[in-house]
C-alpha cells in the first residue's frame, strides 16, 4: 500500500470499523439506489397497474382503488423478490385480510377505530399462520371495519384487483430485460 493510499481515511479498512462503534445506532446501510431506468419502468408500471384499477371502477361505477391495493402495487412492482410481493401472498393475503375486517365488524360499532385496530391485528396473526405475508392486508381489515362496504361486491372486487396487481407486475418484469423476473413463487 502507498503512502498516499494510507494516509486517506476512506481507503482505510479499519476507518469505517471505528466509525461504525463510534455509531452503534445505525444497524446497517440502506441498499444501493436502482438505475434510473429501473425506477422509471417500476414506477410507471405501478401507477399503469393503479390507473387499470380506476379505469375498471369507472367502467362499473365502484370505486375499485382502495389504499391497500395502492401499497401492494408498489411492492409487487419495486420490491417483486420480497415474500410480501408473492402472487400467494398479495391474493390470500388480502382475502385474509377482508375476511378479519367482516369478522370483526359484525361484533362492533360500525366505524370504531377501536375495532378497526384489532381487525388489524387478526389480519396479521392470520397472514402469519397462512404464511401469507403482506402489510397492505391488515389496512384492508381497517378499511372494512371503517368504511363497511358490502361483502358480495367488496370481495369480488378486492380479489379481481389483486389477482390484476400480479398480473401486471408479471407483465412488466417480462418487458424489461433486466428487470427481476416476478414473481419469485408462485405458490
Amino acid at each position: 500500500m502507498s503512502t498516499d493510499t494510507a494516509l486517506r481515511p476512506d481507503t482505510d479498512p479499519d476507518t469505517h470499523a471505528r466509525r461504525e462503534a463510534r455509531l452503534p445506532w445505525i444497524a446497517g446501510r440502506a441498499p444501493a439506489r436502482p438505475a434510473p431506468g429501473a425506477a422509471v419502468h417500476n414506477v410507471s408500471a405501478a401507477t399503469a397497474a393503479l390507473l387499470g384499477l380506476v379505469a375498471l371502477g369507472a367502467l362499473i361505477h365502484e370505486p375499485v382503488l382502495i389504499p391497500p391495493l395502492a401499497a401492494s402495487a408498489a411492492l409487487v412492482h419495486c420490491a417483486p423478490a420480497l415474500p410480501l410481493a408473492q402472487p400467494r401472498s398479495v391474493v390470500v393475503g388480502h382475502l385474509i385480510g377482508a375476511a378479519a375486517g367482516y369478522a370483526v365488524a359484525a361484533f362492533a360499532p360500525h366505524g370504531s377505530a377501536w375495532a378497526a385496530a384489532v381487525a388489524a391485528g387478526i389480519a396479521l396473526a392470520l397472514n402469519t399462520l397462512a404464511r401469507t405475508p403482506h402489510s397492505p392486508a391488515c389496512a384492508t381489515a381497517v378499511v372494512i371495519v371503517l368504511q363497511a362496504p358490502a361483502p358480495a361486491r367488496f370481495v369480488p372486487l378486492l380479489f379481481g384487483s389483486t389477482v390484476l396487481l400480479v398480473l401486471t407486475a408479471y407483465a412488466a418484469s417480462r418487458i424489461r430485460r433486466a428487470a427481476p423476473k416476478y414473481p419469485a413463487y408462485w405458490w
